[in-house]
């Protein structure tokens, strides 16, 4: 088993209304490559997950949002969900912390409706990223460069469409990770 990212926190933030397969999967490929994820939230009680159409599992939350600080971790996965992101971009502390990763130039995984915090928090400007067609204009009027691909990587951004997409989505984003997480750890070693 490939173990690239051990030793690396990673953090996952959702609210109410993720899509299920689209926090799991991920986590789980970043669990099976040695990351110690850990899921965050602006509410401390469990979340609830949408699956397809309907209300998914919960999941307890790790840590509270208030609680958490972005400089503990590497890197950041945004699972997508309409009620999610939706919510999360209202929040100023959850687009502080993704703010954070985006000033630090630290790399983040957006799948789905995910990319629609990204656009609060500043980084889809002059971007090329993909995510669920729904947000290709608000992304695009964000300077956004949208492109219908499964999955595409621009510097320290990965983004993909939809669950299906989620294989591609999982091998780029531990890649990225990988990679983007040993290059900032020999810049702070200088």
């Amino acid at each position: 088993m490939n173990r690239e990212l051990t030793h690396r926190k990673v953090a996952v933030l959702v609210t109410d209304g993720f899509e299920q397969s689209e926090m799991v999967e991920p986590r789980k490929a970043l669990d099976q490559a040695g990351a110690q994820t850990t899921l965050i939230s602006p509410k401390a009680d469990p979340v609830r997950a949408w699956q397809h159409t309907d209300w998914g599992d919960s999941f307890n939350v790790d840590i509270a949002l208030g609680d958490a600080n972005p400089q503990d971790y590497a890197a950041l996965l945004l699972p997508g969900g309409v009620m999610n992101p939706d919510s999360l971009r209202l929040d100023e502390k959850a687009i502080g912390f993704i703010k954070a990763f985006v000033d630090a130039g630290k790399p983040i995984a957006a799948i789905c409706h995910g990319p629609w915090t990204l656009i609060n928090a500043g980084m889809v400007k002059g971007r090329k990223v993909t995510s669920w067609p729904s947000l290709q204009t608000d992304l695009r009027n964000a300077g956004a460069h949208w492109v219908d691909e499964e999955c595409v990587v621009d510097g320290n951004l990965v983004t993909s469409r939809k669950p299906d997409d989620i294989p591609a989505f999982n091998a780029a984003m531990v890649k990225l990770f990988a990679s983007q997480t040993v290059l900032a750890s020999a810049t702070q070693e200088m």
